[in-house]
């Protein structure tokens, strides 16, 4: 196993992985910018050291100032969690050439599934259904244009190189699409440096859902079951399930089989996910992306699994194999995770402040992965995300009961916050069902 681990992320994916790793008796070595300095994951590591101001260029962003501290601490391996530099495959490949271990898939993994329509065409050819869509850049908005007559309207105008959400925009006519082709186009430039646009078919009344992998020490690739991602605002998920509820053992087994085909075009290794889009009147699913990855929904996974995916991760990165039989993989019960978010209830907008007042449910099927305690301060530096809340039962309605129960629990106080959404999300008729797609946040509102 791995002797020492610098955790180049923060909050509360931070501390999940440092909770991990103290649990192996490996170090965990924290880095934090100024402005995370009082926050539980820096207390929690064996180590820590500053790296910089607020701004994530100036710290979580910094790769010459973490392989600075990597090599000062006598780091062994980098964990990258999710978001900040997890997918850069130049930073994966840096932290490899200064002799450390990345606790990842490969550069060249990261690079094939970074640009969608790369990450279509490579899917296609391994025989994995994709949504009728451009196989090359629209360069034009006439290239986009022309596109989408043959594709037929609407289309999802998305960019190439985009991910967790951002950076996409639908158009029923021409007139709207040469609008969202601009501003698409200039967004994706300003915040990915590349304005390369994909159109794609758009699907007004769909399901998220994505199937989570893990490529073996010994180049097997295994498929840990689905999870429901419908549940989302601004095209960004609030709540997941596994198992799904619109999932069917024989579409199950056709979405596992697709995603490990997926993994293995890549030569996957270690933990990721492949998203797909799941069409309820056609029963047909296209594969969305792959997240090169630990997702945030992963503790989702592990109450049906029962395992530690850092723990797999880990375990990958060493070379050692799985802890569990991979040829024996039985899910069992239902998990559905919370985003707890600093966030105004109604409109979804960013409420950071400080925490004057922070208590976690507890009991049997409940757990928090929280970034935050009370005196601590959420900033409007980074993500609004405070806490995960995931509960676990033996079935849907059981697990539901108990997330009212958690959420009834869940006492936050000073920034906004959206645990009354929660409140009323699981009282709401079409979620209970489990009949609902990702327009379900808008029809709630």
């Amino acid at each position: 196993m791995i002797e020492s681990l610098l955790v180049a992320n923060r909050g509360e994916i931070a501390r999940r992985v440092i909770r991990t790793a103290k649990r192996l008796g490996v170090r965990a070595i924290a880095v934090y910018s100024e402005a995370d300095a009082g926050l539980p994951f820096v207390a929690e590591a064996d180590e820590a050291v500053s790296i910089g101001p607020a701004n994530p260029a100036a710290s979580y962003r910094n790769t010459e100032a973490i392989l600075a501290v990597a090599k000062a601490t006598g780091a062994q391996a980098v964990h990258p969690g999710y978001g900040f530099l997890s997918e850069n495959a130049d930073f994966a490949r840096t932290v490899e050439a200064n002799g450390l271990i990345w606790v990842g898939p490969s550069a060249d993994a990261i690079t094939a599934m970074g640009d969608k329509i790369n990450a279509r065409n490579l899917m296609a050819a391994a025989g994995v259904p994709v949504a009728p869509g451009t196989t090359d850049p629209a360069a034009t908005v006439e290239a986009a244009i022309e596109a989408a007559t043959t594709i037929g309207y609407p289309v999802m105008v998305k960019a190439a190189a985009g991910g967790g959400g951002m950076g996409m925009g639908v158009a029923a006519d021409e007139a709207v699409l040469r609008t969202e082709y601009d501003k698409v186009r200039a967004f994706a430039e300003r915040m990915f440096g590349d304005g390369s646009v994909l159109i794609e078919r758009y699907f007004p009344r769909v399901r998220h859902i994505e199937v989570q992998i893990l490529g073996l020490a010994d180049g097997r690739v295994v498929a840990l079951g689905e999870r429901e991602c419908s549940v989302q605002r601004r095209n960004q998920k609030l709540l997941e399930e596994s198992p799904s509820p619109a999932v069917s053992p024989e579409l199950r087994e056709r979405l596992l089989t697709a995603a490990v085909r997926a993994g293995e075009a890549v030569g996957y290794r270690n933990a990721g996910t492949v998203e797909c889009l799941f069409d309820p009147g056609s029963g047909e699913f296209f594969f969305l992306e792959m997240n090169t990855r630990l997702q945030v929904e992963h503790p989702v996974t592990e109450f049906v699994y029962g395992l530690d995916l850092v723990e797999e991760q880990l375990r990958v990165a060493a070379g050692l194999p799985p802890t569990f039989d991979p040829d024996a993989l039985a899910p069992r019960g239902h998990a559905i995770e919370l985003r707890i978010n600093a966030e105004d209830p109604k409109r979804f907008l960013p409420g950071p402040g400080a925490i004057t007042a922070w208590s976690e449910p507890s009991g049997e099927g409940v757990r928090v992965d929280s970034g935050y305690t009370a005196g601590t301060t959420v900033t409007p530096f980074y993500d609004s995300l405070m806490a995960k809340l995931i509960v676990y039962a033996d079935d849907r309605a059981a697990a539901i009961e108990r997330a009212r129960a958690a959420v009834a629990g869940f006492e936050i106080a000073g920034p906004k916050c959206n645990l009354p959404f929660f409140a009323e999300l699981l009282e709401n008729d079409e979620f209970i069902s489990g009949d609902y797609d990702t327009g379900i946040v808008t029809r709630m509102r």
